[in-house]
């Protein structure tokens, strides 16, 4: 068999499943259990890089096959996944749809990018990154479940699919944009696990209004 098979890209295979599963919940209109997957996704995504970096004795073409299938799995996860769910949630104008093009591309572009700056990174030193060149392509599976949780408080679908275009826009630019971005320590990495799960608990079993809201649209 082809590839490298070992528990340092498990976590990336998970996530991989995981927004697949996503897609099918968002194509079939289960759209809170669609949310529930692109956090899981995006938890998944939070650690892969921590494990893989407990594995002293990888090769160079082991490390190389991690910085590819990290990649891409993630614009599955966090490109592809994420266009289809806002898709289905109203952004099927020709304005969205260009919109959600833009997002793609940015995506594709900022992975891209990546691999080849963190395939050079890693052949300087063997040290975790400490920042991040533009916004991490991840971003996206915090940032859909908070609109989520605060849309009950928008009392109107017009008023959400306004913000959900806007998010979907300068999400894509920030992926593209070149600023530095401080990672975020294990302490911040809790928290934003933490207040992710809240907010998909919240979506999945707590505001029915939530619900009527996305139905409405």
């Amino acid at each position: 068999m082809i590839g490298f098979y070992d528990y340092t890209v498990i976590l990336t295979y998970i996530s991989f499943a995981s927004s697949v599963s996503g897609i099918f919940c968002a194509t079939t209109g289960h759209l809170r259990w669609a949310i529930f997957f692109l956090a899981f996704s995006g938890l998944c995504d939070m650690f892969d890089g921590k494990i893989a970096r407990t594995k002293k004795n990888r090769t160079e073409d082991e490390k190389s096959f991690g910085i590819q299938i990290d990649s891409l799995c993630d614009i599955v996860c966090f490109g592809v996944f994420p266009i289809v769910l806002c898709y289905q949630l109203g952004m099927r104008s020709v304005g969205g749809m260009v919109l959600l093009i833009f997002y793609g591309l940015a995506g594709v572009i900022r992975l891209g990018y990546f691999n080849v700056m963190e395939a050079r990174r890693q052949m300087e030193t063997d040290e975790a990154r400490k920042y991040y060149q533009g916004l991490p392509i991840t971003s996206m599976a915090i940032a859909l479940p908070l609109l989520f949780v605060v849309s009950p408080l928008l009392h109107s679908p017009l008023a959400f699919k306004v913000i959900l275009h806007l998010l979907v826009a300068v999400v894509g630019a920030l992926f593209i944009t070149n600023f530095r971005l401080r990672k975020p320590s294990v302490r911040e990495v809790i928290l934003l696990v933490g207040v992710t799960a809240a907010a998909v608990l919240v979506i999945l079993f707590a505001w029915q209004g939530w619900w009527k809201l996305v139905r409405g649209m």
